[in-house]
């Protein structure tokens, strides 16, 4: 777990021995999309849902506790205060791994990822994968209602991170995947230091350079409709240095 930071697991079973799958989603303020996308997403019987609440103040945690699956299905990680995308992501995948699932994945909380996705990115998982990304760019642009500035910022992300990183990667950037436990294991996360967005990225580069078999999976991205984005231009920045680190350290360890 993230060090020095309290966090409060409601849930009975850890140390439990799963073979099956998790998805981890890390949510503040999403309260009017939990409960249709946990609906959905309970329709894969193989998966089991984790979500990382950062103490929403429109008690979205409380939202999850209510539903009739939790601590069923349905799982919740508290976090007593805001602390950041990438450090909720990173409390989930130790969790799935604590809890002995083969495979642990993420995605948003605000609908952008399609639940019914989650499906064949399980089964690129079980034909061999190890890291099972769901792309907007391979073959073929599939993204609906973005603005043409946030297209293009994705787009020029990606064509940066495979120049300077070699990502072999069409979307480098997404943050919907399924990682096997094998991998989630090799990865030093100490090496992950981006505290928002950038963390997809070296996610994506640590885990091939422990050797992951990449498979990206064709999605469609579809702008959300409930909520506001986080987006912001400390993360778009930060990104573009944690970019330049990690094409510093693919030099130095080649």
């Amino acid at each position: 777990m993230t060090s020095g930071m309290a966090l409060q697991t409601h849930s009975g079973m850890i140390n439990q021995l799963h073979k099956s799958f998790l998805i981890v989603i890390p949510v503040y303020n999403e309260a009017d999309n939990i409960d249709s996308l946990l609906n959905d997403l309970l329709v894969c019987p193989e998966l089991d849902i984790l979500v990382v609440d950062d103490d929403s103040p429109d008690k979205t945690g409380d939202r999850v506790k209510q539903h009739p699956q939790f601590d069923k299905r349905i799982f919740l990680l508290s976090r007593p205060r805001k602390s950041g995308f990438a450090g909720a992501c990173k409390d989930g995948y130790r969790w799935g791994v604590a809890n002995g699932y083969n495979a642990c994945g993420t995605m948003d909380a605000d609908r952008s990822h399609d639940p019914k996705d989650v499906l064949r990115l399980i089964e690129a998982i079980k034909q061999g994968a190890q890291m099972a990304v769901g792309s907007r760019y391979c073959g073929g642009i599939r993204i609906i209602n973005w603005p043409m500035k946030r297209f293009l910022l994705s787009w020029f992300a990606g064509v940066y991170t495979r120049a300077l990183c070699r990502i072999p990667m069409t979307d480098p950037t997404s943050g919907f995947k399924m990682i096997s436990r094998e991998i989630l294991d090799a990865i030093d996360w100490q090496l992950c230091s981006a505290d928002g967005y950038g963390f997809q990225i070296e996610l994506h580069f640590f885990g091939l350079r422990n050797g992951a078999k990449l498979r990206e999976v064709p999605i469609v991205f579809t702008e959300r409709q409930q909520g506001t984005s986080k987006m912001s231009k400390r993360i778009v920045i930060e990104a573009m240095i944690t970019v330049i680190a990690l094409a510093f350290y693919r030099i130095c360890h080649c």
